[in-house]
């Protein structure tokens, strides 16, 4: 049980650093590769009512129209607030490399903190498997060694005459 306690904590703290440093990796990544262009609304969307599932989100999707990285134009829908949306309106939104609207990037310090919280529970999660094992292990030796410690208290009790009862 010692080894496995060392291994769960251990394994726990590699694979969280682990897990840290790529979500760390892949959030700096969408940091780099995505830009804030100007979009053109080809809809007025001050007419338009807010989903109802969204809470505390008024804005609405409406359809603009923007220029993507290598020049050509991209048509699609982007969320915009309806009181500032009138057809020909200029709004900014966020794209990829290939010129589709993403969400915006976090911030450095939003990419630390989700990375901090990922590395954790991947520790987490991994020294509970680790431990778990430890026991299903231990659980199944000590059916074993029951198992042997009747199988010798019946030769035993047999030997000194039989069984009682």
């Amino acid at each position: 049980m010692l080894a496995a306690w060392v291994l769960a904590v251990v394994g726990g703290i590699l694979v969280g650093l682990v897990a840290q440093g790529a979500v760390e990796r892949d959030l700096g990544r969408q940091r780099v590769e995505r830009r804030a262009v100007t979009a053109v609304l080809v809809e007025d969307a001050r007419d338009k009512v807010a989903p109802a599932a969204a809470a505390g989100d008024e804005r609405v999707w409406a359809k603009a129209r923007w220029a993507a990285p290598d020049g050509s134009r991209q048509t699609g829908l982007v969320k915009v607030r309806p009181e500032d949306a009138p057809a020909g309106a200029r709004v900014a939104v966020w794209t990829d490399q290939r010129g589709m609207v993403v969400s915006k990037p976090v911030t450095p310090e939003e990419a630390r903190l989700q990375a901090v919280l990922s590395g954790v529970l991947c520790a987490m999660v991994t020294a509970g498997a680790v431990t778990g094992g430890a026991f299903a292990v231990r659980a199944g030796l000590d059916r074993w060694r029951r198992g042997q410690w009747d199988a010798e208290w019946a030769r035993v009790d047999t030997r000194w005459g039989g069984k009682t009862g």
